[in-house]
C-alpha cells in the first residue's frame, strides 16, 4: 500500500499596515486597492489605525482585512499606543510592516524595530512644505530603521531628498493609483440630472474631495464661478468636511446659490464624474492629487493648481490647465476657455484618459508595491 503525502499549504506573506484614521481619504483608498489587488491566497493584510468608520472601512473588512483601531496619538512617542501596536505584532507576526502618514510611520518604525519585523516600509503621503525642522529630523531617524520610504509622487520624492535629507537609496517612488471608472449607467445619469435640476445644455464643473478649505481651497473655485457670467455653468461639490458651513457661506456671499450643488459624502464618486464636463482642484498643497487622476480616468479635462503632486499628474495645455494657487481669476479664465471650446474639452479629456491609464492604473500600482515587498523580503532571505 502506498500513501501520498498531503502538501502543506504555503504560508502567506503577512503585511501589517499602519495608518491614521480610516474614513474617506486617499491613503485608505490605496489600501483598499491593495486589498483588492493582492492575491488573497498569497497575502494576509491587517491594518492598525487610530479610528475607523464609513464605507471604505466596510469595504476593507468585506475584503477580509481586519481593522484594529487603537485611538489617536497625543505625540509620536506615546508609549501606551506603541504597546498596543507591539501586541498586534506579537500576535500577527508580520513579515512586513508598512506605515503611512506621520502617525503610521511612527507606528511602523518603532513597532517594526522593537517587534523585530523583518521588513519595515514607511510612506510619505503628503506634501509637507510646512513641516518643521524637528519633524524632518524625526522622520530621518524613523527612516534609519526602515528598509525603504515610499514617495507617492516625484514632488514628494524631491522633498524627501532635498528637504528631509534622506538618502536616495532609501527612497522608492511609486505613484498612487486612481480607481477604474465604473461603466456609465444612462438611467442613473438621467435620474441624477433630474435630482439636481440639470438641463441638457448645462456645463457642469466638478470638485471631489474633503471640504477642508485651508487645504482644498473650495472657496477659490466658488469665487471663480462667480466671475463667469453664464446661466449654463453649474458647479457640483462632492464631499463633506469641517469647513462645509464656511464654504456654503461663501456661496451666499457671492449670491450664486442657484449655480452650486452640494451632494454630501458619496462612496461611489464615479457616477458624479460621469455627470461632469470639467473637473477642478484648486488645492494649496497636495501630496499626489488622487482625484485629478480619477477625473482623468473618466475622460475629463482638469484644471488644477501647480502645487505638489498635482503638477505631476496634470500636463498643462495637454490634459488640462495648471494655474497658480490662491488665484480664482486664473481658474475663471481657464474655465471660460473650456466652456467656450467643447472640442478642446474632448481633446484634453481623451489625452488625460490615456495618461491615467498608462501611469495611474490600479494594476500598475499593485504590481509596483508587490514588487517592492518581494524584493525586500528576498534581500532578507525570506522565501515563502
Amino acid at each position: 500500500m502506498t500513501f501520498k503525502l498531503k502538501s502543506m499549504p504555503q504560508e502567506k506573506i503577512r503585511i501589517l499596515h499602519c495608518i491614521e484614521t480610516i474614513s474617506s481619504g486617499g491613503v485608505e483608498q490605496t489600501r483598499l486597492t491593495l486589498a483588492k489587488g493582492l492575491d488573497k491566497e498569497k497575502y494576509e493584510l491587517k491594518i492598525i489605525c487610530t479610528w475607523k468608520g464609513g464605507a471604505i472601512a466596510e469595504a476593507l473588512e468585506k475584503e477580509g482585512v481586519e481593522l484594529i483601531p487603537i485611538g489617536g496619538f497625543k505625540h509620536p512617542f506615546e508609549w501606551r499606543k506603541h504597546q498596543k501596536v507591539l501586541k498586534v505584532i506579537r500576535n500577527f507576526r508580520p513579515h512586513i510592516i508598512h506605515g503611512a502618514i506621520f502617525e503610521g510611520m511612527s507606528m511602523a518604525a518603532i513597532g517594526g524595530k522593537l517587534g523585530k519585523v523583518p521588513v519595515v516600509i514607511l510612506e510619505e503621503t503628503s506634501d509637507p512644505q510646512n513641516r518643521s525642522k524637528k519633524a524632518n529630523w524625526l522622520l530621518r531617524n524613523f527612516v534609519k530603521v526602515a528598509d525603504r520610504i515610499v514617495a507617492i509622487s516625484p514632488n514628494v520624492e524631491r522633498y524627501l531628498f532635498e528637504k528631509s535629507k534622506i538618502g536616495s537609496s532609501k527612497i522608492k517612488q511609486i505613484n498612487n493609483s486612481a480607481h477604474e471608472p465604473i461603466l456609465k449607467n444612462f438611467n442613473t445619469q438621467i435620474l441624477l440630472r433630474k435630482e439636481y435640476g440639470l438641463e441638457d445644455e448645462d456645463i457642469l464643473v466638478g470638485f471631489v474631495g474633503r471640504l477642508f478649505n485651508d487645504h482644498k481651497r473650495v472657496t477659490d473655485l466658488i469665487e471663480a464661478v462667480s466671475y463667469i457670467n453664464s446661466d449654463q455653468l453649474k458647479l457640483i461639490i462632492v464631499g463633506v468636511g469641517k469647513d462645509e458651513h464656511k464654504i456654503k457661506q461663501k456661496v451666499e456671499e457671492f449670491n450664486i446659490k442657484h449655480k452650486i450643488i452640494f451632494t454630501g459624502y458619496q462612496f461611489d464618486t464615479s457616477k458624479f464624474y460621469h455627470l461632469m464636463d470639467i473637473a477642478c482642484f484648486p488645492s494649496s498643497r497636495e501630496g499626489f492629487g488622487l482625484v485629478a487622476a480619477e477625473a482623468m480616468m473618466h475622460g475629463l479635462p482638469v484644471i488644477a493648481t501647480n502645487v505638489g503632486g498635482l503638477q505631476n499628474v496634470v500636463v498643462d495645455q495637454k490634459t488640462g490647465f495648471l494655474v497658480p494657487p490662491y488665484n480664482p481669476r486664473a481658474i475663471a479664465e481657464k474655465l471660460q476657455q473650456l466652456i467656450s471650446q467643447p472640442a478642446l474639452r474632448k481633446q484634453m479629456g481623451q489625452a488625460g484618459y490615456e495618461r491615467a491609464q498608462k501611469h495611474y492604473s490600479a494594476e500598475r500600482y499593485v504590481k509596483e508595491v508587490e514588487d517592492l515587498y518581494l524584493s525586500l523580503l528576498k534581500k532578507k532571505d525570506i522565501t515563502l
